[in-house]
């Protein structure tokens, strides 16, 4: 509002709750994006908040020099935008691997997954986030995912015995929440630290 004129705004659409879900481990990482130009000349490392290059005030956890390394395979991505989560030895849990061992996992399982889309394929250096449920919106599945975790284990990292939890994309409205194992009722800047 301005003065004497109201400007209009639309309430936003209601999505349907009882839809399918993804549900998929949460990596406890930094998050990363590798960007593709559409001619595919150009291969660019980014961090959840901001552009990175390789060197030591301006990478990411050495994601930008993961990139450059593997510019020339990264580019069977496709052109775009593909993100997910650089973790491992150094970063947040480390998941038990060994010194200097990092990996650069992709969200969308639904296309890294499955059938790439044509002329896009998931090269070698990267990996897809493990799906643990999909199918409708149950939360008794997700409670499943996490009980799971808790029990056997990061699926990301076998043997790692202290996953962070999950991820639950909800198809129908686009949008993505999570649930942790350890402080999940708490804002992440009140959580106790595991």
């Amino acid at each position: 509002m301005t003065g004497n004129v109201i400007d209009f705004e639309s309430f936003p659409k209601i999505g349907r709750l009882a839809r399918g879900i993804v549900v998929t481990e949460k990596i406890d990482g930094s998050n990363g994006q590798v960007a593709i130009s559409d001619d595919l000349s150009i291969v660019r490392a980014g961090s959840r908040t901001r552009w990175i290059e390789p060197g030591k005030s301006t990478d990411n956890y050495g994601f930008a020099a993961w990139v450059a390394e593997h510019a020339d395979e990264l580019r069977q991505l496709g052109p775009g935008r593909h993100f997910g989560e650089w973790w491992g030895s150094g970063i947040q849990r480390r998941y038990g691997l060994h010194e200097g061992e990092k990996r650069f996992s992709l969200f969308n399982t639904g296309r890294w997954g499955g059938t790439p889309r044509e002329g896009c394929i998931r090269p070698a250096c990267c990996e897809v986030v493990p799906v643990l449920y999909a199918g409708p919106m149950d939360q008794s599945a997700i409670d499943a995912a996490l009980d799971d975790l808790a029990t056997n284990g990061s699926r990301a990292a076998p043997g790692f015995m202290f996953p962070e939890g999950v991820v639950v994309f909800h198809s129908a409205t686009g949008t993505l929440f999570k649930r942790t194992l350890v402080g999940d009722e708490a804002p992440k800047g009140l959580q106790v630290a595991a």
